[in-house]
């Protein structure tokens, strides 16, 4: 049986990308998201491709669903050997002087409650087996504030404290906790396009570097597959 791995926000950009890589190095691949079409169109490549592939859409900021959405995954894959847990909030970046405990809180289901819960249905057999991988990759803003940046930042800092505890409980226990930090904007990510869209209507935007997704995705793979440091940043 191959590893499987379970491709939690497969959106365009780095999502698919680490779909992509993970099916070339021979995992099967379950793809999660919320629009069925763009898993369709992604899981047809990557089948063509000769790779196995599940399709399961979620709303992955209902986390009272995870045991429902976990027993899916078991059904089509079976145990997960890696999880990479990374959607994109439908809504985007404020200041912190605009961001209310409201706006706050509504982050935290989708980036960070939903990751431990599904880190809870997951890890008990990566650690039975004694090898297994948690992946995730955020923005920069997660490890360092910036200004007019804030809304998910704060959700995101709290899952990289999180997985930070994670990784040196059960490192020395085979299951590896990556973390990949991004200070750019990737290629094809809905990020890019708004940032590419408000550019070209002449819009202030932020100037910042333009990063592959597929290097992104050979990064996060070199991470797991060399069990290296747990966190690393780009550029």
């Amino acid at each position: 049986m191959p590893k499987s791995i379970a491709v939690f926000g497969a959106g365009p950009g780095l999502g698919e990308a680490v779909a992509r890589r993970y099916a070339h190095e021979g995992y099967a691949v379950t793809l999660v998201a919320r629009r069925p079409a763009p898993l369709d169109r992604l899981a047809r490549e990557l089948t063509g491709a000769g790779a196995t592939v599940h399709v399961i859409t979620a709303d992955l900021s209902d986390t009272g669903a995870t045991p429902r959405l976990a027993g899916q995954i078991r059904a089509k894959a079976g145990h997960l050997d890696a999880l990479y847990y990374a959607p994109t909030p439908a809504t985007g970046f404020v200041s912190a002087a605009s961001l209310t405990p409201q706006h706050a809180r509504s982050f935290m289901p989708l980036i960070f409650y939903t990751m431990v819960a599904l880190v809870q249905e997951f890890l008990p057999h990566m650690l039975e087996q004694g090898d297994g991988a948690i992946l995730t990759a955020q923005g920069g803003s997660t490890v360092h504030g910036l200004p007019d940046m804030s809304g998910p930042s704060p959700a995101q800092a709290a899952q990289r404290n999180y997985l930070q505890a994670l990784n040196a409980e059960v490192a020395a226990k085979g299951v590896y906790v990556g973390m990949l930090y991004i200070g750019a904007a990737i290629r094809n990510s809905a990020f890019h396009a708004e940032l590419e869209q408000a550019r070209a209507a002449g819009d202030p935007v932020w100037e910042m570097p333009t990063a592959d997704p597929g290097h992104l995705a050979g990064l996060l793979w070199t991470m797991h597959s060399a069990k290296g440091p747990r966190e690393a940043s780009y550029p």
